[in-house]
């Protein structure tokens, strides 16, 4: 029994040695992790104000992107972080890269507080000049928890709202979430101007019902069910677009038209005036076919001949816009015919509007 506890003790012993060494190393590991990346931090900064004071702003810009990214791992203050962020933006304005500045000095200047006054002020002035050669961009998201890609990119974290720096162009947003159908929007930015958009994702129609043990679709017991199937139906084809533009093109179509005739008929008119005035001076009607014919009947002709342009054109206008305008009236018709229901109540009025040397059409209603 003596030789049994002799033997237990020093097992013990060697036990708890282990078991505090294991702590010591583990606090250890954890304590140079700290020191580390804060020695990382101080080491890019040191790099990156000594490239910004010489001048070299490719360099400078490189630092403090790898100080703003070692500050986000290291335990630093929004101040620190703001501050970063607005040099790295500043550096970038230097270079011309001026989406990544406006981002970037927008950032830090989310805790202009934080800043010094000296920094505060230049970021506010370089987002200015940021901002004249970018578009800025607002979108709203519903429901907030979507996933946003503009131009195919993701945006990362779901937000109700975003504030966005883009390229002048055009650019193209999807926003998509489980349980909803995709929300599309487009848009086309200028630069120092300002973009907006909203983007409102339906739920997704429930899936029709399974098939029957045949193979054929199984028949809903359920009348309710049919408006269901027949607003998928609708929803399946861009009805409220295809209608607009056939309006637009019927409006468009009939205005190019009424100029066309318009034109046609004004050179129409000048030819009888000075076809009066020839006749009286003693030509007829044969006299722009003699051989020997005055050489304002080559003038004539070409009148002639342009008068006829006009004319063919505007007519062609004019038809082709009545294809267009009973086409798109037909639809509301069709649609009931097709899905055995009534047609949308969607007025849409497609009304042109001239201003100055601008000319367009307005649309306005409910769709």
């Amino acid at each position: 029994m003596r030789h049994a506890l002799c033997s237990f003790l020093p097992c013990v012993f060697m036990g708890v040695v282990a078991a505090v060494e294991g702590v010591a190393s583990a606090s250890e590991a954890h304590a140079v992790s700290g020191p580390r990346e804060t020695s990382t931090l101080a080491s890019s900064l040191r790099r990156a104000r000594q490239a910004r004071d010489a001048g070299r702003w490719v360099e400078a810009a490189a630092a403090y992107e790898l100080s703003l990214k070692a500050a986000d791992a290291a335990w630093t203050t929004d101040a620190e972080r703001a501050e970063i962020a607005a040099e790295l933006g500043l550096c970038e304005l230097a270079l011309g890269r001026y989406r990544d500045a406006a981002e970037h000095l927008a950032q830090s200047l989310r805790h202009r507080d934080a800043l010094r006054s000296g920094l505060a002020e230049r970021a506010e002035e370089g987002l200015k000049k940021a901002e004249r050669r970018v578009v800025t961009f607002y979108l709203g998201v519903n429901p907030p928890d979507a996933e946003v890609l503009v131009d195919g990119k993701t945006l990362g974290r779901p937000a109700p709202t975003y504030e966005l720096f883009l390229e002048p162009g055009h650019h193209t947003v999807r926003a998509r979430l489980d349980g909803h159908a995709e929300a599309l929007g487009a848009f086309e930015g200028q630069a120092g101007k300002d973009s907006s958009l909203t983007l409102k994702l339906r739920r997704a129609p429930e899936r029709g019902a399974p098939q029957a043990a045949g193979g054929g679709p199984a028949r809903a017991a359920d009348p309710a069910a049919r408006p269901a199937a027949r607003s998928a139906a609708r929803s399946a084809v861009p009805v409220t677009e295809l209608r607009i533009g056939g309006a637009a093109l019927a409006t468009a179509a009939l205005g190019a038209g009424a100029v066309l005739l318009l034109r046609a008929d004004v050179l129409d008119g000048n030819l009888a005036e000075r076809d009066v005035v020839r006749r009286r001076r003693g030509w007829t009607s044969t006299t722009c076919w003699w051989p020997n014919a005055p050489s304002a009947c080559t003038e004539i002709r070409k009148e002639v001949a342009e008068r006829d342009l006009f004319a063919t054109l505007g007519n062609v206008a004019l038809a082709t816009g009545a294809v267009f305008g009973v086409a798109t009236a037909a639809s509301f018709l069709a649609e009931g015919w097709l899905l055995g229901d009534t047609p949308a109540r969607e007025v849409v009025q497609v009304v042109p509007s001239a201003a100055g040397t601008q000319a367009g059409l307005v649309l306005q209603g409910v769709w």
